[in-house]
């Protein structure tokens, strides 16, 4: 069975997690609301300064750095396609951020990812047990969650995970290969 909740139940999952905590992001474009000015100014050319930034940011790397403090993996995979998308090149510009606060962070080109490999929605995986689909309408905007620990789809996930996460390129490489400077 599948709850949607909101945000109020997110962190009491990373704090639950005791091995790992998985993303997959297959998306090529989000619509976050906290992200627009960052992505607008990225877009013109202007700084976006730490300082400016939104509270859940700082929220966020609060949590990443506690989680992994705990010695929990944490693991983000984006299977992205080549010419990346706007979007896309303004996260590979920001995700040294996530590194720096303890992520590990993978890329995976869509094309060379077997498509039935790539599930259709995002999801986080924490410790095989729990599956956290992060659902968007369809403009982008982040809805909410939905959260089960329904076997047969946590299996499905933790099956993903297992199958792309060694095929992608670790972040450091891949902002410095073809992919990431493609036309």
């Amino acid at each position: 069975m599948l709850h949607v909740v909101g945000d109020e139940v997110f962190q009491p999952l990373f704090r639950a997690a005791r091995r790992y905590a998985f993303h997959l992001e297959v998306k090529d474009s989000y619509a976050v609301a906290d992200e627009a000015e960052a992505l607008r100014r990225w877009e013109a050319g202007q700084s976006f300064e730490p300082e400016e930034q939104p509270a859940s940011w700082k929220a966020w790397d609060d949590l990443v750095v506690e989680t992994a403090g705990r010695g929990v993996a944490l693991e983000r995979m984006r299977v992205v396609t080549v010419p990346h998308s706007t979007y896309t090149r303004w996260l590979l510009s920001e995700t040294a951020n996530n590194v720096e606060a303890g992520e590990v962070v993978r890329w995976l080109p869509r094309h060379l990812a077997e498509a039935a490999d790539v599930p259709g929605d995002d999801f986080w995986l924490f410790d095989d047990g729990t599956v956290a689909f992060t659902t968007f309408a369809e403009t982008g905007e982040f809805m909410g969650l939905s959260i089960t620990t329904d076997p047969g789809i946590v299996g499905l996930c933790v099956k993903a995970r297992a199958t792309l996460w060694p095929n992608g390129i670790d972040h450091a490489r891949y902002a410095d290969s073809e992919y990431a400077h493609a036309p």
